[in-house]
């Protein structure tokens, strides 16, 4: 059985209503897609776990219900991109979509080693 499930555009807030089943986990709803998702058009099967997730065009893309609650004349929307990302799993773990951070090492030696203040290299300006 499928229903409708509404989603805002992260860069205007509009609705948007997409019909789908209720057992795709959402992950999230993002003005950029994640790094190794599969992203396809509301019209395109993407229950049957061939996609990643959904791209809307705020506004303009069909097969989906822009401001189902707006009464208002005119255009919905803002023609940008946004993303609708389900949770994807990797041998039975979920995968977080995003990158993982690096990591930097702090210099543990006491002496100062960055600049020595106004007055240029030889420091004979010193501080205020």
């Amino acid at each position: 059985m499928s229903y409708p499930v509404t989603y805002h555009c992260p860069h205007c807030e509009t609705i948007v209503a997409l019909e789908r089943d209720g057992y795709l986990a959402d992950k999230s709803v993002t003005p950029y897609p994640f790094e190794g998702w599969q992203y396809v058009e509301p019209t395109a099967p993407f229950e049957d776990g061939a996609a990643d997730g959904v791209r809307f065009v705020c506004g303009e893309s069909e097969g989906v219900t822009w401001d189902p609650s707006d009464e208002s004349e005119g255009d919905p929307g803002c023609g940008e991109p946004f993303y609708l990302s389900f949770v994807r799993y990797e041998n039975g773990t979920e995968i977080d979509p995003r990158p993982e951070g690096e990591r930097v090492r702090i210099d543990p030696d006491p002496r100062p080693s960055g600049p020595r203040g106004p007055g240029g290299p030889s420091g004979s300006g010193g501080f205020w």
